[in-house]
């Protein structure tokens, strides 16, 4: 996943301006707006950054594409076109439509799992014959074991919990409680000898997994897991009250970088730990952390910098907590950052998204449009067209 620290590299048709202008007047009403946006925006992910069936239902990295790219994405663009999809298919009225889309994404996500010397996972590219496979990074494993448990619960499939729970086992190799590291625990960013580093972003959304996988289940595995994890990023990356630094170092030096995802994984973690297991103190540290994070990534151009995609996940796990306890806030700040970025950073010829390097910032037209930024903005406006705004 991206960040200054991870971010990992690979070293069309122009649709006519008239389908990118404007909501039309039959757009009335703010959800109307919203799925109005989520559509055009997932139109041009599938018409520019999608390479079809004949190509495995594979997208590519980013358009136009640049020498020495790939072919094809890196897992974590494929895993938030899934999400993306999978939001789409939830829209009021038009969501089933998107229904074999979602089937799709699944399918093309497994060319990405493979069992390498016996320790399974998603690689981070495309394993033999499609390509030369990757490191099986967790945050991946993580973050795509959570999508498997959003169809999991939008079907009732059984098959999509199964790999869920084959996804949270892979993900527990990475807890590393070597006593002789600062503040043994946390999770490896990758598996493999080369990784020096436990970081906020992967025990954060794999302790969010696991927590899933006890609200499902019951089972108490899942729930010690949840709870280990989701402590160790409280005891041992917790800045202050809703902001967690990036990672250790197992040469002992921290990573201070804030990552508005990281914020988000920890409200969404504690917001599921309520309502599976009752407890209270949850549900408190919860909102303390989304309300003391909002304050700080409201200031200035903060939300505005972070990664488009990292935005998606802290607004959906706000979301979250405004199920159970709702504060208008969290809303209102999604919907002025996904206004704000609407207007400021779309190509209104292609629909496409353009930012800085960063996945952030203002609008570079210059800069190649990504599955990633994409696919997160289509996230952003499905799940306000999808969601009730009062609560």
């Amino acid at each position: 996943m991206r960040r200054t620290l991870f971010r990992r590299t690979a070293v069309a048709t122009v649709l006519g301006a008239v389908l990118f202008t404007a909501a039309p007047a039959h757009a009335d009403t703010r959800a109307d707006q919203w799925t109005h946006r989520a559509e055009n925006a997932y139109t041009s992910l599938q018409t520019h950054l999608y390479q079809g069936a004949d190509n495995h239902g594979l997208y590519r990295e980013k358009t136009p594409g640049q020498p020495g790219d790939n072919p094809h994405s890196f897992v974590w663009p494929l895993r938030e076109a899934t999400a993306a999809t999978q939001d789409m298919a939830r829209l009021p009225g038009s969501g089933p439509a998107y229904g074999k889309d979602v089937d799709d994404r699944f399918r093309t996500l497994r060319l990405y799992y493979a069992d390498s010397g016996g320790r399974p996972g998603y690689q981070s590219y495309l394993p033999a014959p499609l390509g030369k496979g990757g490191d099986v990074f967790y945050d991946d494993n993580a973050v795509i074991g959570l999508s498997l448990m959003d169809q999991y619960r939008a079907t009732g499939d059984t098959r999509y919990l199964e790999r869920a729970e084959d996804t949270a086992d892979i993900v527990s190799r990475g807890w590393d409680d070597d006593p002789a590291k600062t503040c043994p625990g946390g999770m490896d960013w990758f598996d493999g000898p080369a990784n020096d580093t436990r970081a906020a972003n992967v025990t954060g959304l794999s302790a969010q997994l696991t927590a899933e996988l006890y609200a499902a289940t019951h089972d108490k595995r899942q729930l010690d897991r949840a709870r280990a994890w989701y402590g160790w990023n409280r005891d041992c990356l917790r800045q202050e009250p809703g902001l967690y630094w990036n990672s250790h170092k197992d040469d002992g030096s921290t990573d201070k970088t804030l990552w508005t995802y990281n914020s988000g994984a920890m409200v969404g973690t504690a917001t599921t730990l309520y309502r599976a297991t009752g407890e209270r103190a949850y549900l408190r540290q919860a909102v303390e952390d989304a309300n003391a994070s909002l304050d700080h990534w409201k200031q200035g151009d903060r939300l505005h910098d972070q990664p488009a995609v990292f935005n998606a996940f802290y607004f959906k796990d706000l979301l979250a907590l405004n199920a159970v306890h709702p504060d208008p806030d969290y809303r209102r700040a999604m919907e002025t950052y996904a206004a704000d970025t609407w207007k400021s950073n779309r190509d209104a010829a292609t629909g496409l998204f353009r930012f800085q390097p960063s996945g952030g910032g203002d609008y570079d037209p210059q800069a190649p449009a990504e599955t990633l930024e994409q696919s997160a903005m289509v996230q952003i406006f499905a799940t306000l067209a999808r969601t009730d705004p009062h609560g």
